[in-house]
Protein backbone atom coordinates (compact mmCIF):
# COMPACT_ATOMS: atom_id res chain seq x y z
CA UNK A 1 0.00 0.00 0.00
CA UNK A 2 0.95 3.61 -0.93
CA UNK A 3 0.61 5.93 1.39
CA UNK A 4 0.44 9.55 0.33
CA UNK A 5 0.08 12.55 3.07
CA UNK A 6 -0.63 15.86 2.35
CA UNK A 7 0.53 19.65 4.22
CA UNK A 8 -1.77 22.88 4.98
CA UNK A 9 -0.32 25.55 6.16
CA UNK A 10 -1.33 28.53 8.37
CA UNK A 11 1.33 31.76 7.36
CA UNK A 12 0.45 33.30 9.87
CA UNK A 13 -0.61 31.38 12.76
CA UNK A 14 1.69 32.14 15.99
CA UNK A 15 2.73 35.41 15.06
CA UNK A 16 0.48 37.18 17.97
CA UNK A 17 2.32 34.93 20.56
CA UNK A 18 5.73 36.65 21.09
CA UNK A 19 3.68 40.53 20.56
CA UNK A 20 1.29 39.64 23.55
CA UNK A 21 -1.72 40.03 21.97
CA UNK A 22 -3.21 36.08 22.86
CA UNK A 23 -3.39 34.94 19.25
CA UNK A 24 -3.46 35.85 16.13
CA UNK A 25 -7.02 35.66 14.85
CA UNK A 26 -8.18 38.18 12.82
CA UNK A 27 -6.29 40.58 9.98
CA UNK A 28 -5.89 43.38 12.80
CA UNK A 29 -4.40 41.69 15.18
CA UNK A 30 -2.25 40.58 12.70
CA UNK A 31 -1.07 43.75 11.13
CA UNK A 32 -0.48 44.57 14.92
CA UNK A 33 1.69 41.56 15.44
CA UNK A 34 3.91 42.53 12.85
CA UNK A 35 4.38 46.18 13.75
CA UNK A 36 5.69 45.34 16.97
CA UNK A 37 8.24 43.00 15.25
CA UNK A 38 6.64 39.92 15.33
CA UNK A 39 7.27 37.51 12.88
CA UNK A 40 5.51 33.96 11.67
CA UNK A 41 7.36 30.83 12.12
CA UNK A 42 4.49 28.63 10.89
CA UNK A 43 6.71 28.07 7.31
CA UNK A 44 10.07 28.11 9.72
CA UNK A 45 7.85 24.84 11.82
CA UNK A 46 6.90 23.23 8.49
CA UNK A 47 10.35 22.90 6.99
CA UNK A 48 11.48 21.23 10.49
CA UNK A 49 9.16 18.83 10.17
CA UNK A 50 9.43 18.11 6.23
CA UNK A 51 13.20 17.89 6.73
CA UNK A 52 12.26 14.61 8.82
CA UNK A 53 10.32 13.22 6.11
CA UNK A 54 12.74 13.63 3.52
CA UNK A 55 15.33 12.06 5.29
CA UNK A 56 13.38 9.04 5.17
CA UNK A 57 11.49 9.74 2.42
CA UNK A 58 13.51 11.65 0.06
CA UNK A 59 10.85 11.46 -2.89
CA UNK A 60 8.19 11.29 -1.17
CA UNK A 61 5.38 13.71 -3.10
CA UNK A 62 3.43 16.20 -1.08
CA UNK A 63 -0.22 17.29 -1.55
CA UNK A 64 -0.14 21.00 -0.74
CA UNK A 65 -1.44 23.97 -1.45
CA UNK A 66 0.35 26.98 -3.32
CA UNK A 67 3.17 29.12 -1.93
CA UNK A 68 3.25 30.52 1.37
CA UNK A 69 0.26 27.91 2.43
CA UNK A 70 2.68 24.84 1.70
CA UNK A 71 4.57 24.15 -1.48
CA UNK A 72 7.16 26.92 -0.50
CA UNK A 73 8.16 24.70 2.32
CA UNK A 74 7.48 21.16 0.78
CA UNK A 75 10.34 21.99 -1.83
CA UNK A 76 12.68 24.00 0.18
CA UNK A 77 12.97 20.80 2.25
CA UNK A 78 13.59 18.92 -1.34
CA UNK A 79 10.73 17.43 -1.81
CA UNK A 80 7.99 17.10 -4.56
CA UNK A 81 5.20 19.54 -4.56
CA UNK A 82 1.92 18.56 -5.94
CA UNK A 83 -0.28 21.68 -6.09
CA UNK A 84 -3.87 21.35 -5.95
CA UNK A 85 -5.18 24.41 -4.31
CA UNK A 86 -3.75 28.10 -5.03
CA UNK A 87 -5.11 31.26 -2.42
CA UNK A 88 -5.15 34.89 -2.96
CA UNK A 89 -2.55 36.49 -0.93
CA UNK A 90 -3.30 36.95 2.21
CA UNK A 91 -4.76 33.78 2.65
CA UNK A 92 -7.51 34.00 4.95
CA UNK A 93 -9.88 31.01 7.19
CA UNK A 94 -11.84 30.39 4.59
CA UNK A 95 -8.72 29.51 2.19
CA UNK A 96 -7.55 26.95 5.08
CA UNK A 97 -10.78 25.29 4.83
CA UNK A 98 -10.51 25.55 1.31
CA UNK A 99 -7.50 23.73 1.24
CA UNK A 100 -7.97 21.41 3.65
CA UNK A 101 -10.94 19.86 1.59
CA UNK A 102 -9.21 20.32 -2.10
CA UNK A 103 -5.99 18.10 -0.27
CA UNK A 104 -8.36 15.50 1.19
CA UNK A 105 -10.13 15.02 -2.23
CA UNK A 106 -6.69 14.55 -3.99
CA UNK A 107 -5.84 11.72 -1.96
CA UNK A 108 -4.19 12.32 0.91
CA UNK A 109 -3.78 9.92 3.77
CA UNK A 110 -2.84 11.65 6.23
CA UNK A 111 -3.45 16.02 6.51
CA UNK A 112 -0.63 18.33 8.37
CA UNK A 113 -2.06 21.27 9.17
CA UNK A 114 0.66 23.80 10.55
CA UNK A 115 -0.73 26.11 12.68
CA UNK A 116 -2.20 26.10 16.04
CA UNK A 117 -6.15 25.64 17.66
CA UNK A 118 -7.85 27.97 14.87
CA UNK A 119 -6.18 26.26 11.95
CA UNK A 120 -7.31 23.29 13.65
CA UNK A 121 -10.98 24.57 14.14
CA UNK A 122 -10.80 25.48 10.28
CA UNK A 123 -8.99 22.19 8.96
CA UNK A 124 -11.54 20.15 11.10
CA UNK A 125 -14.56 21.34 9.85
CA UNK A 126 -13.58 20.82 6.16
CA UNK A 127 -12.33 17.09 6.73
CA UNK A 128 -14.50 13.76 7.27
CA UNK A 129 -15.19 12.69 10.54
CA UNK A 130 -12.59 9.47 9.46
CA UNK A 131 -9.87 12.02 8.05
CA UNK A 132 -6.48 11.39 10.03
CA UNK A 133 -5.00 14.54 10.51
CA UNK A 134 -2.03 16.27 12.59
CA UNK A 135 -0.67 19.15 13.76
CA UNK A 136 2.83 20.53 13.34
CA UNK A 137 2.44 23.26 16.68
CA UNK A 138 3.02 26.73 15.41
CA UNK A 139 0.48 28.97 17.26
CA UNK A 140 -0.47 30.80 20.27
CA UNK A 141 -2.71 28.47 22.48
CA UNK A 142 -2.73 24.84 21.18
CA UNK A 143 -4.96 23.14 24.02
CA UNK A 144 -6.15 20.48 21.49
CA UNK A 145 -5.07 17.24 21.44
CA UNK A 146 -4.69 16.91 18.06
CA UNK A 147 -1.05 18.21 17.47
CA UNK A 148 2.67 16.38 17.81
CA UNK A 149 4.89 17.33 20.88
CA UNK A 150 7.11 19.16 18.04
CA UNK A 151 7.76 19.76 14.10
CA UNK A 152 10.42 16.83 14.50
CA UNK A 153 7.96 14.82 15.79
CA UNK A 154 5.20 15.56 13.43
CA UNK A 155 7.83 14.62 10.61
CA UNK A 156 8.91 11.35 12.38
CA UNK A 157 5.10 10.28 12.66
CA UNK A 158 4.51 11.18 8.85
CA UNK A 159 7.84 9.55 8.00
CA UNK A 160 6.51 6.22 9.67
CA UNK A 161 2.86 6.79 8.64
CA UNK A 162 4.23 6.88 4.90
CA UNK A 163 6.40 3.40 5.76
CA UNK A 164 2.93 2.09 6.24
CA UNK A 165 3.89 1.17 9.42
CA UNK A 166 0.94 0.30 11.97
CA UNK A 167 0.47 3.62 13.53
CA UNK A 168 -2.77 3.37 15.30
CA UNK A 169 -5.66 6.38 15.13
CA UNK A 170 -6.91 7.87 18.18
CA UNK A 171 -9.68 9.96 18.56
CA UNK A 172 -8.68 13.64 19.87
CA UNK A 173 -10.55 16.86 20.43
CA UNK A 174 -10.09 20.25 18.89
CA UNK A 175 -10.50 23.05 21.37
CA UNK A 176 -10.45 26.88 21.16
CA UNK A 177 -10.78 29.87 22.52
CA UNK A 178 -12.26 33.05 21.57
CA UNK A 179 -9.23 35.52 21.39
CA UNK A 180 -11.63 38.17 22.33
CA UNK A 181 -12.60 36.65 25.48
CA UNK A 182 -9.60 35.86 26.52
CA UNK A 183 -8.21 39.83 25.85
CA UNK A 184 -11.03 40.50 28.27
CA UNK A 185 -10.00 38.13 30.95
CA UNK A 186 -12.15 35.07 30.18
CA UNK A 187 -10.64 31.69 29.17
CA UNK A 188 -13.23 28.81 28.65
CA UNK A 189 -12.22 26.36 25.87
CA UNK A 190 -14.55 24.79 23.86
CA UNK A 191 -14.86 21.58 22.30
CA UNK A 192 -15.66 21.95 18.01
CA UNK A 193 -14.88 18.65 16.73
CA UNK A 194 -13.70 15.21 17.39
CA UNK A 195 -10.95 13.99 15.07
CA UNK A 196 -8.57 11.26 14.24
CA UNK A 197 -4.86 11.69 15.40
CA UNK A 198 -1.95 9.16 14.61
CA UNK A 199 -0.84 8.62 18.55
CA UNK A 200 2.39 7.65 19.70
CA UNK A 201 3.20 8.25 23.07
CA UNK A 202 5.74 11.13 23.87
CA UNK A 203 5.39 12.07 20.51
CA UNK A 204 1.27 13.07 19.94
CA UNK A 205 0.18 15.79 22.45
CA UNK A 206 -2.17 15.45 25.09
CA UNK A 207 -4.91 18.28 25.23
CA UNK A 208 -4.99 20.99 27.88
CA UNK A 209 -6.12 19.66 31.19
CA UNK A 210 -7.85 22.13 33.70
CA UNK A 211 -6.87 22.55 37.17
CA UNK A 212 -9.78 21.06 39.17
CA UNK A 213 -11.08 23.00 41.74
CA UNK A 214 -10.27 20.16 44.47
CA UNK A 215 -6.48 21.20 43.88
CA UNK A 216 -7.33 24.67 44.85
CA UNK A 217 -5.27 24.10 47.93
CA UNK A 218 -2.58 22.30 46.09
CA UNK A 219 -2.12 25.30 43.85
CA UNK A 220 -2.23 27.76 46.74
CA UNK A 221 0.11 26.20 48.61
CA UNK A 222 2.52 25.61 45.50
CA UNK A 223 2.22 29.53 45.08
CA UNK A 224 3.43 30.06 48.53
CA UNK A 225 6.34 27.84 47.96
CA UNK A 226 7.41 30.15 44.93
CA UNK A 227 6.34 33.56 46.68
CA UNK A 228 8.65 32.12 49.54
CA UNK A 229 11.87 31.36 46.81
CA UNK A 230 11.74 34.92 45.11
CA UNK A 231 14.82 36.68 46.22
CA UNK A 232 14.12 40.89 46.74
CA UNK A 233 15.81 43.11 43.51
CA UNK A 234 14.88 40.55 41.26
CA UNK A 235 12.45 40.97 38.22
CA UNK A 236 10.01 38.12 37.87
CA UNK A 237 8.43 37.18 34.50
CA UNK A 238 5.08 35.86 35.40
CA UNK A 239 4.06 33.35 32.78
CA UNK A 240 0.58 32.61 32.04
CA UNK A 241 -1.12 29.93 34.30
CA UNK A 242 -3.43 29.35 36.71
CA UNK A 243 -0.82 28.90 39.75
CA UNK A 244 1.02 32.18 38.31
CA UNK A 245 -1.95 34.14 38.90
CA UNK A 246 -2.54 32.59 42.28
CA UNK A 247 1.55 33.64 43.30
CA UNK A 248 0.42 37.39 41.70
CA UNK A 249 -2.79 37.17 44.00
CA UNK A 250 -0.43 35.95 47.40
CA UNK A 251 1.65 39.38 46.18
CA UNK A 252 -1.13 42.17 45.86
CA UNK A 253 -0.79 42.05 41.97
CA UNK A 254 -3.78 41.59 39.39
CA UNK A 255 -2.56 39.00 36.86
CA UNK A 256 -3.04 39.69 32.94
CA UNK A 257 -5.19 36.88 31.80
CA UNK A 258 -2.60 34.66 29.33
CA UNK A 259 0.25 37.52 29.58
CA UNK A 260 3.27 38.15 30.92
CA UNK A 261 3.44 40.01 34.17
CA UNK A 262 7.02 41.69 35.21
CA UNK A 263 7.24 41.79 38.67
CA UNK A 264 9.47 42.37 41.78
CA UNK A 265 9.30 41.65 45.52
CA UNK A 266 10.42 43.15 49.07
CA UNK A 267 12.04 41.48 51.52
CA UNK A 268 8.69 41.30 53.34
CA UNK A 269 7.21 39.58 50.27
CA UNK A 270 4.94 42.78 49.13
CA UNK A 271 4.66 42.53 44.78
CA UNK A 272 5.33 45.94 42.81
CA UNK A 273 4.62 45.51 39.43
CA UNK A 274 7.14 46.66 37.16
CA UNK A 275 5.25 46.01 33.65
CA UNK A 276 1.77 44.68 32.54
CA UNK A 277 1.33 42.24 29.89
CA UNK A 278 5.05 42.35 28.08
CA UNK A 279 5.75 41.61 24.61
CA UNK A 280 8.81 39.43 23.52
CA UNK A 281 10.55 42.85 22.86
CA UNK A 282 9.68 44.40 25.91
CA UNK A 283 10.82 41.84 28.26
CA UNK A 284 14.18 42.21 26.15
CA UNK A 285 14.45 45.32 26.68
CA UNK A 286 13.97 45.24 30.45
CA UNK A 287 16.12 42.44 30.99
CA UNK A 288 18.86 44.07 29.14
CA UNK A 289 18.30 47.32 31.38
CA UNK A 290 17.07 49.74 27.93
CA UNK A 291 13.97 51.90 27.91
CA UNK A 292 10.51 49.76 28.43
CA UNK A 293 9.66 50.32 24.28
CA UNK A 294 5.86 51.50 23.80
CA UNK A 295 3.92 49.01 21.79
CA UNK A 296 2.17 49.81 18.75
CA UNK A 297 -1.52 50.81 18.93
CA UNK A 298 -4.07 47.72 19.43
CA UNK A 299 -6.87 47.23 16.97
CA UNK A 300 -10.01 49.06 18.98
CA UNK A 301 -11.25 45.74 20.09
CA UNK A 302 -8.04 45.12 22.45
CA UNK A 303 -7.43 48.44 23.42
CA UNK A 304 -9.66 48.04 26.52
CA UNK A 305 -6.76 45.79 28.41
CA UNK A 306 -4.13 49.32 28.54
CA UNK A 307 -7.11 51.71 29.88
CA UNK A 308 -6.33 50.78 33.72
CA UNK A 309 -5.51 53.10 36.90
CA UNK A 310 -3.17 50.44 38.13
CA UNK A 311 0.11 52.05 39.25
CA UNK A 312 3.08 49.91 38.17
CA UNK A 313 6.78 51.10 39.04
CA UNK A 314 9.42 50.97 36.42
CA UNK A 315 12.68 49.22 36.26
CA UNK A 316 14.24 52.62 37.66
CA UNK A 317 11.73 52.26 40.69
CA UNK A 318 9.16 55.43 39.10
CA UNK A 319 5.48 55.19 40.32
CA UNK A 320 3.95 55.76 36.83
CA UNK A 321 0.60 54.30 35.60
CA UNK A 322 0.11 51.57 33.67
CA UNK A 323 -1.16 52.84 30.48
CA UNK A 324 2.63 55.56 30.48
CA UNK A 325 4.34 52.17 31.05
CA UNK A 326 2.39 50.76 27.64
CA UNK A 327 2.99 54.24 26.29
CA UNK A 328 6.37 54.42 26.56
CA UNK A 329 7.21 56.73 29.59
CA UNK A 330 8.89 54.47 31.49
CA UNK A 331 12.15 54.07 31.99
CA UNK A 332 14.85 51.65 33.23
CA UNK A 333 17.57 52.57 34.79
CA UNK A 334 19.63 49.45 35.57
CA UNK A 335 19.94 45.89 35.05
CA UNK A 336 18.47 43.51 37.86
CA UNK A 337 18.91 39.81 38.13
CA UNK A 338 15.25 38.65 36.11
CA UNK A 339 13.39 34.83 36.09
CA UNK A 340 11.13 33.74 34.27
CA UNK A 341 8.06 32.02 36.57
CA UNK A 342 6.56 29.27 34.65
CA UNK A 343 4.00 26.36 35.47
CA UNK A 344 3.14 23.22 33.63
CA UNK A 345 0.53 22.67 31.42
CA UNK A 346 -1.79 20.24 32.85
CA UNK A 347 -2.14 16.96 30.83
CA UNK A 348 0.59 18.04 28.32
CA UNK A 349 3.78 19.11 30.29
CA UNK A 350 4.71 22.20 28.45
CA UNK A 351 6.81 24.64 30.05
CA UNK A 352 7.75 26.74 27.20
CA UNK A 353 6.33 26.89 23.56
CA UNK A 354 2.35 26.77 24.45
CA UNK A 355 0.80 29.59 25.10
CA UNK A 356 3.66 31.86 26.63
CA UNK A 357 5.87 32.94 23.37
CA UNK A 358 6.46 35.76 25.28
CA UNK A 359 9.03 33.99 26.95
CA UNK A 360 11.15 33.50 23.83
CA UNK A 361 13.88 31.82 23.30
CA UNK A 362 15.69 35.57 22.91
CA UNK A 363 14.69 36.09 26.12
CA UNK A 364 15.84 32.95 27.66
CA UNK A 365 18.98 33.25 26.59
CA UNK A 366 19.11 36.63 27.39
CA UNK A 367 18.26 35.57 30.92
CA UNK A 368 21.70 33.71 31.43
CA UNK A 369 22.21 31.11 33.85
CA UNK A 370 18.92 29.43 35.94
CA UNK A 371 16.28 31.08 33.76
CA UNK A 372 13.92 29.50 35.07
CA UNK A 373 11.69 29.43 38.38
CA UNK A 374 9.20 26.46 37.82
CA UNK A 375 6.20 25.93 40.40
CA UNK A 376 3.78 23.08 39.99
CA UNK A 377 1.50 21.18 41.97
CA UNK A 378 2.21 17.29 42.99
CA UNK A 379 -0.77 16.07 41.28
CA UNK A 380 0.06 18.12 38.14
CA UNK A 381 3.16 15.78 37.93
CA UNK A 382 1.46 12.48 39.18
CA UNK A 383 -0.89 13.31 36.20
CA UNK A 384 2.11 13.31 33.62
CA UNK A 385 2.37 9.38 34.32
CA UNK A 386 6.11 9.83 34.24
CA UNK A 387 6.37 11.58 31.13
CA UNK A 388 9.08 14.37 31.08
CA UNK A 389 8.04 18.44 31.49
CA UNK A 390 8.77 19.73 27.50
CA UNK A 391 10.12 22.94 25.85
CA UNK A 392 9.74 23.98 22.25
CA UNK A 393 11.35 27.66 22.05
CA UNK A 394 12.09 26.57 18.28
CA UNK A 395 15.55 27.55 18.82
CA UNK A 396 17.60 24.14 19.24
CA UNK A 397 20.47 25.58 20.94
CA UNK A 398 17.97 27.07 23.81
CA UNK A 399 16.20 24.07 24.07
CA UNK A 400 18.94 21.89 24.15
CA UNK A 401 20.47 23.96 27.08
CA UNK A 402 16.91 23.68 29.58
CA UNK A 403 16.77 20.02 28.71
CA UNK A 404 18.11 17.98 31.49
CA UNK A 405 16.75 17.79 35.20
CA UNK A 406 14.85 21.05 36.84
CA UNK A 407 13.48 21.86 40.38
CA UNK A 408 10.29 22.14 40.97
CA UNK A 409 8.60 23.89 43.69
CA UNK A 410 5.19 22.17 44.93
CA UNK A 411 5.16 24.05 48.42
CA UNK A 412 6.97 25.64 51.15
CA UNK A 413 10.02 24.09 51.35
CA UNK A 414 8.67 21.33 49.03
CA UNK A 415 9.96 20.55 45.81
CA UNK A 416 11.46 17.67 43.72
CA UNK A 417 13.35 17.40 40.72
CA UNK A 418 12.02 16.27 37.20
CA UNK A 419 13.29 15.68 33.86
CA UNK A 420 13.13 17.95 30.77
CA UNK A 421 13.62 16.97 27.32
CA UNK A 422 13.35 18.78 24.15
CA UNK A 423 11.55 17.15 21.42
CA UNK A 424 12.46 19.38 19.04
CA UNK A 425 15.93 18.60 19.46
CA UNK A 426 15.97 14.82 19.77
CA UNK A 427 16.76 12.30 17.10
CA UNK A 428 14.41 10.73 15.09
CA UNK A 429 13.98 6.74 16.14
CA UNK A 430 15.08 4.50 13.06
CA UNK A 431 12.95 1.65 14.43
CA UNK A 432 9.56 1.09 14.15
CA UNK A 433 7.75 3.29 16.61
CA UNK A 434 5.76 1.66 18.95
CA UNK A 435 2.16 2.77 20.31
CA UNK A 436 3.17 2.35 23.92
CA UNK A 437 6.04 4.07 24.16
CA UNK A 438 8.17 6.59 22.30
CA UNK A 439 12.06 5.22 22.58
CA UNK A 440 13.08 9.16 22.48
CA UNK A 441 11.87 9.89 26.08
CA UNK A 442 12.53 8.01 28.99
CA UNK A 443 11.57 9.72 31.95
CA UNK A 444 12.54 8.95 35.98
CA UNK A 445 10.06 9.24 38.56
CA UNK A 446 10.29 12.37 40.62
CA UNK A 447 11.08 12.34 44.00
CA UNK A 448 9.59 14.94 46.12
CA UNK A 449 10.84 16.01 49.30
CA UNK A 450 10.52 18.44 52.24
CA UNK A 451 14.20 18.90 52.50
CA UNK A 452 15.08 21.50 49.66
CA UNK A 453 18.89 20.99 50.02
CA UNK A 454 17.84 16.91 49.29
CA UNK A 455 15.79 16.66 46.27
CA UNK A 456 16.77 13.39 44.61
CA UNK A 457 15.07 11.56 41.20
CA UNK A 458 14.95 7.67 40.73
Amino acid sequence: MIRTIGLLINPVAGVGGPAGLKGSDGPDVQAAALARGAQARSGERAVAALTVVAAAHPHAEIITADGAMGADAVRQAGLAARVVYQADSPSTGADTTAAALAIEEAGADLILFVGGDGTARDVASALRPWQPMLGVPAGVKMYSGCFAVSPTAAGALAAHWLGDEQIPLTEREVLDVDEEQIRHGRVDPKLFALVQVPFVLGRTQSRKSATPVSEAAAVQAAARGAVAAMNSGTHYLLGPGGTTREIARQLGIEKTPLGVDVVRVDAARKGELVLADASEQQLLDLIAGRALLAAEPLPASDSSRVRSNRRVLTAGGDDVSARAVTDGVARATGVARTQAVVTVIGGQGFLLGRGNQQISASVVAALGENPLLVVATEQKLALLLGQPLLVDTGNPVVDRSLAGYIRVITGVGSAGVYPVTAPEVTEPVSAPVSAQASPQISAPVVSLTKDEGAQSCV
